[in-house]
């Protein structure tokens, strides 16, 4: 199990993605609380081994359901099915979702800029 930075520079971090549904749209759990909300624009990545890779680098608008649930705006009916485990050579990386901007006139989302300048 691939843990998320606790505390990093930017806030909302990536994240780890535990689980995904094959509907649209799409819901993504993650293996941590998100701490996104709701109109968060974010990138999915998924290295190989852990299927989806139709989907692989996509980019959709979040919608929070629970503190590590969220549905984006993907259509994965179509797409292989998510792969949690993969095992040995593939456990070295982990599907993420990346926060890359936000739908709003203001930047709300980010909430934590701790770099030193």
């Amino acid at each position: 199990m691939s843990i998320a930075v606790e505390f990093p520079t930017f806030q909302p971090a990536l994240r780890i993605i535990s689980a995904i549904t094959k509907a649209y749209p799409a819901a993504v759990t993650t293996d941590t609380d998100h701490d996104f909300i709701s109109g968060l624009i974010v990138r999915l990545t998924f290295p190989e081994g852990y299927g989806m890779t139709q989907i692989n680098d996509r980019i959709g608008v979040v919608t929070v359901t629970a503190a590590t649930t969220f549905t984006i705006d993907i259509d994965t009916r179509l797409s292989d099915l998510f792969i949690a485990a993969p095992g040995s050579p593939y456990d070295d990386q982990s599907p993420q979702v990346i926060p890359i901007g936000e739908v709003s006139r203001l930047l709300t989302s980010a909430t934590q800029n701790v770099l030193p300048y």
